[in-house]
């Protein structure tokens, strides 16, 4: 594996982990043996990571739009990520070496498919000007306009298209996947407004059906000290603040609340669908 780069003045730092490690080599072992020196786009999230079982390092991976190698004309498009094993610290220094919407350069090894790449080194700011041109395109707009909901841009980062709306009076955001039917999940978004204030107060109802007594429990638990009064139902439903709502090409739907400081700063959500109504509530976050 590989250790971090020190400043002008610090001790040298020793590598975090080698190339024996068990984690690292189980990864290594899907990939081709060729090492490459590349350019990079990044896409708009950065590095993160992810642990199963009993692993103790990360998984880190980073999606890239493109890549080149550095002595070939040649670049590839399309969705790649690039991965390694890190612990705390290094995933650290990768998300600050290689931020979203950004060119970076490598070293790796290329997996059979030609989809993921293993990264051998800490990244550096690199530059090509066709990456540079195929960057300043994917950072640009995409926007559609629908009657009577407004202008939609697309959020790269979680890849679904919002728009604010007026619900009784608040602005929220309206959310649909862009891998969703946009012609369904629209007209969808138009049912429910259409009826909101019915669609509010079934939502709110359900929400406090499956979570009512839960808030009552935090707050006991929360205030052992003193008197607390109990959370009325009605109480429970007002302090709900609706954030979002996510609309599907099925007719399914997921409202988002601010829960009013009932749980805490965790966020209300309630799912269901048009033809059967709100069906689920839980809180999280």
């Amino acid at each position: 594996m590989f250790g971090l780069f020190q400043s002008k003045g610090e001790k040298p730092e020793e590598p975090i982990q080698n190339t024996e490690n068990k984690q690292y080599k189980a990864l290594a072992a899907q990939f081709q043996p060729e090492e490459l020196s590349i350019l990079a786009v990044t896409g708009a999230n950065g590095f993160s990571g992810g642990k199963t079982g009993k692993e103790k390092l990360w998984t880190a991976h980073l999606g890239l739009t493109a890549w080149m190698e550095e002595d070939s004309p040649d670049i590839h498009r399309g969705e790649f990520v690039l991965t390694t094993i890190a612990d705390d610290r290094l995933l650290d220094v990768l998300r600050q070496r290689t931020p979203p919407d950004f060119i970076v350069k490598c070293k790796v090894r290329v997996s059979q498919d030609g989809q993921r790449l293993l990264l051998l080194d800490l990244p550096v700011p690199g530059f090509d000007p066709d990456l540079k041109a195929i960057l300043e395109e994917q950072k640009k707009p995409v926007t559609f306009r629908e009657e009577g909901l407004g202008t939609f841009t697309l959020n790269r980062q979680v890849d679904w298209f919002e728009t604010e709306i007026n619900w009784l009076g608040t602005e929220i955001s309206l959310t649909i996947d862009m891998e969703e039917a946009r012609e369904e999940a629209l007209q969808n978004a138009k049912t429910l407004l259409a009826s909101a204030a019915d669609w509010d107060k079934r939502v709110r109802e359900c929400a406090a059906d499956e979570l009512l007594q839960n808030a009552n429990d935090w707050n006991q638990e929360m205030e052992k000290d003193g008197e607390t009064p109990t959370i009325t139902r009605e109480q429970f439903m007002e302090r709900m603040e609706l954030e979002s709502i996510e609309v599907m090409a099925d007719g399914s739907f997921q409202f988002w609340f601010a829960d009013g400081d009932m749980f805490y700063g965790h966020s209300i959500w309630v799912s269901g669908d048009l033809e059967n109504g709100p069906d689920e509530a839980s809180m999280e976050g």
